[in-house]
């Protein structure tokens, strides 16, 4: 397939230091109004992850709600090297864990996390009027919206024309209904980064510019992750922010570490001890997971010292590279 014109050639690579992540963490630390939002965060999440653990499938579930693929079943074994059938039942659960958990995410963000840095998380019903939007922010003239997507590959063709046509019809409206005058769109990816996406979230921007007047486009997306434009007398524009980038954008150059400051204390109980036991099959697990030696000498208050492999195993989700 020819590559589309406009779409952005080169793709900064996105690394992160963990002694930069270490040294936010200390500024986090020391924050009064940081701190609160990360309280604030833990206990939202867990109380969130709690209720929706309880509604996950569990050992006494009977077969026929795992939904698992015949297909995938049969090359699993095969990459295993199972015999008996006995032995593949052990694996099925875990992996439909994992997919469950995986569409209840982009919920935990909308209603926890929105709230505590000033947007409002915004409900709608399929193929309504504001079903592409899930959190809103007015300031002033401005009327900011989001819609958010776990991952960057988890968009197609078919969505992206969705989207751009969403906006292209409803942006006006969206603009109107709060007062506004201007309108401010993001796609936001809650992790991973755009060396890491499809590219599908890029033409949102090129097939939006595509459905409005040539007049109306005020600044295509060419070579650009952006785009300014006219719906009617709403000036506008609408922007992809992946990963960090979205989370910078929400509560700024801490909000990351917040974020993930309070999903690792929600989730991972803190040891006496931070032993690295050895990892087979993933060839960087140590790498990623171990702390530098600026980390041995510094404590925090909201994290201990063996919830730090944690939090740098969550933040190299966000990153190209993460080093020392």
């Amino acid at each position: 397939m020819p590559r589309a014109t406009g779409l952005p050639a080169r793709v900064p690579s996105v690394s992160f230091s963990k002694a930069a992540l270490l040294e936010k963490l200390r500024m986090v630390d020391e924050s009064r109004a940081s701190t609160a939002r990360v309280l604030s965060l833990e206990y939202g999440f867990r109380a969130r992850i709690e209720g929706h653990l309880d509604a996950l499938p569990h050992s006494e579930s009977l077969f026929s709600s795992f939904a698992t693929n015949p297909f995938v079943l049969a090359m699993y074994a095969r990459l295993r090297g199972y015999r008996r059938v006995s032995q593949i039942a052990s694996d099925i659960l875990p992996a439909k864990l994992f997919s469950s958990m995986e569409t209840s995410a982009g919920r935990l963000v909308e209603d926890v996390v929105l709230p505590v840095y000033g947007w409002e998380p915004a409900p709608s019903g399929m193929h309504t009027s504001e079903s592409a939007i899930d959190g809103v922010k007015v300031t002033g003239p401005r009327v900011s919206v989001a819609t958010l997507k776990s991952g960057p590959r988890c968009l197609n063709d078919e969505m992206s024309e969705n989207f751009a046509d969403n906006i292209a019809s409803y942006g006006a409206g969206w603009v109107a209904q709060r007062g506004g005058s201007e309108l401010d769109f993001t796609y936001g990816v809650l992790y991973g980064t755009k060396r890491k996406s499809n590219k599908k979230d890029w033409h949102i921007l090129n097939k939006l510019c595509g459905r409005l007047s040539p007049d109306a486009v005020l600044e295509p997306p060419a070579g650009r992750w952006d785009c300014r434009f006219m719906l009617g007398e709403v000036r506008a524009t609408a922007s992809v922010r992946v990963g960090s980038e979205w989370w910078e954008y929400l509560g700024g150059a801490t909000c990351l570490v917040e974020v993930c400051a309070a999903l690792v204390r929600a989730c991972i109980d803190p040891e006496a001890t931070s032993q690295l036991e050895a990892v087979g099959g993933i060839a960087d697990f140590a790498e990623i997971t171990s702390v530098p030696p600026v980390g041995e000498a510094q404590l925090f208050s909201l994290l201990q010292r063996s919830q730090l492999p944690w939090f740098f195993l969550v933040l190299s989700h966000f990153c190209d590279e993460l080093r020392d």
